[in-house]
């Protein structure tokens, strides 16, 4: 039954949804890398909640003149609204009075969702609303998705993905280098709109499938978990909007074949499976990754300090030292170094001396500078070959003058 989701045989419906909530999380992960590379996430939070007072309006407004309250269209046109004013709000804020983008944002977002709830419960207090199916913005629901509502949605993700790629270069030198962007004839603010206006299209349309409570996920979550992966923005933007692709194409076909299980909690949780094997497994960034540095530097450091104290004629006294200088042969059983032990040894003791006369002489202005006993062992990996050839020539040098 999976496989014929995410083959997309389960007829029209469910597959404009899942094709739908696909391009929504690309879009989702694109504009909201953007937003995490400019150290503005948060902000997605305030757009969500201020949706929700946008659609009880919405609905209670459409009703009282005569019109269909429940149209798709209606409702994101009314949280469109509210989340644009909870931004101007949170730009008022920010810039009239002494508080921090942070707390006026977390000032916004409050009000506005209380507000929301207030109306909300009016509208399902209301008779004409309790029908209304408001509650399903919360949390997601495509169940009683109609063919014209998904055909909205999928557009609409398009339209916004299509934006981010257009302006794709004038965002990419904002987020990461504003003074340049601004020397170039780039304006800043106008492209910090366009980033903002694309994440509230982005969370309105969302609302339907994921929800307004975690569609803030969609647009973090997939970014957070790009940057595990790679150091450079046109990657992480890429990698973002392939894993909340990935994130809505899985978890819409979950969802479409598990009665009672909601979508967007759904998405969220296949999101939040992408973060967890990127925090473990990136080969840079990823937890195990970092273990397996820390053991291999731990290693080489006990190599280096018990070559050392072979070189000198100094005891060994730590156990971990001995086994791996065993293990790599330089040591007998019986802890008397082996003469590849002896050869090994006076090599790290003459990379000791190279490193030390290069801090000296050099002051690292070429090269490395800082010294750690573990590069003793792989001083050709830090060193060019004409730089250790200039260090070796200056110690022959040293010793001829020492001689003399």
């Amino acid at each position: 039954m999976l496989r014929d989701a995410l083959v997309l045989s389960l007829g029209y419906n469910a597959t404009l949804v899942t094709l739908g909530a696909a391009i929504l999380g690309c879009s989702a992960g694109i504009a909201g890398s953007f937003l995490y590379l400019r150290k503005n996430a948060l902000i997605s939070d305030a757009i969500s909640h201020a949706t929700l007072p946008g659609l009880g309006l919405a609905f209670m407004l459409a009703s009282s003149l005569g019109f269909d309250g429940r149209s798709l269209i209606v409702l994101l046109v009314g949280a469109g609204f509210s989340a644009a004013l909870g931004l101007m709000a949170v730009s008022w804020l920010t810039h009239m009075t002494r508080l921090e983008k942070d707390a006026a944002i977390g000032a916004v977002l409050s009000v506005f969702f209380g507000f929301g709830v207030v109306v909300l419960t009016i509208v399902q207090n209301n008779p004409s609303g309790s029908q209304a199916g408001l509650e399903g913005f919360l949390l997601g629901s495509t169940a009683g998705m109609l063919l014209n509502e998904s055909f909205l949605i999928l557009l609409t993700s398009l339209v916004a993905f299509a934006l981010l790629v257009i302006f794709y270069r004038p965002i990419t030198l904002v987020s990461f280098d504003e003074g340049y962007a601004r020397s170039i004839g780039i304006s800043v603010r106008l492209v910090d709109y366009l980033i903002l206006a694309v994440a509230l299209v982005v969370t309105v349309i969302g609302m339907k499938i994921v929800g307004l409570i975690l569609i803030v996920a969609l647009l973090i979550i997939p970014s957070v978990s790009a940057r595990f992966w790679s150091d450079k923005a046109h990657r992480i933007v890429i990698l973002s909007g392939i894993f909340g692709a990935l994130s809505g194409y899985v978890g819409s076909a979950v969802s479409a074949v598990s009665l009672g299980l909601p979508t967007g909690p759904i998405i969220v949780l296949c999101s939040t499976a992408v973060f967890v094997v990127s925090f473990l497994f990136a080969p840079r960034r990823g937890i195990l990754s970092s273990m397996i540095k820390s053991l291999r530097f731990e290693q080489t450091l006990h190599l280096a300090q018990g070559l050392l104290a072979i070189a000198q004629e100094q005891p060994i006294y730590e156990a971990k030292t001995l086994r791996i200088l065993k293990r790599k042969g330089y040591l007998r059983r019986d802890s008397v170094p082996t003469q590849l032990g002896y050869a090994r040894a006076q090599k790290t003791l003459l990379n000791e001396r190279r490193w030390a006369y290069w801090i000296n002489h050099h002051n690292g202005t070429q090269g490395p500078h800082t010294h750690q006993i573990s590069t003793l062992i792989d001083i050709e990996q830090k060193l060019t070959p004409d730089q250790i050839s200039l260090i070796d020539q200056g110690l022959a040098n040293a010793q001829e003058g020492r001689l003399a």
